[in-house]
């Protein structure tokens, strides 16, 4: 079964250079220890939020301790702050 896991984050700025960091490094570094998709969501103006998705509970634990480093890296880079995590397996999906 699916499993997905929802980062929610502050920033003290959102600017362009950022995004295209987010893009161009984060979302392959995501990608890189088995992912199978990543989105980065703008919620609001210094916030966002990460959704990834993994194939399986299995992949994703073992995916956390690399997951914890990219975070921590995103973290020093862009001086935000993680405010919170939930994760849980897929029960419905389209």
């Amino acid at each position: 079964m699916a499993y997905v896991t929802l980062t929610l984050w502050s920033a003290e700025e959102m600017s362009d250079e950022m995004i295209a960091t987010a893009n161009e490094k984060y979302v392959p570094l995501v990608m890189s220890v088995g992912a199978t998709g990543v989105q980065m969501v703008r919620t609001g103006d210094l916030t966002m939020c990460v959704i990834t998705q993994y194939s399986d509970a299995a992949t994703a634990a073992a995916a956390q301790e690399k997951i914890a480093e990219v975070r921590k890296q995103a973290a020093g880079e862009f001086t935000m702050t993680m405010e919170g995590v939930h994760a849980g397996e897929v029960f419905a999906s389209n």
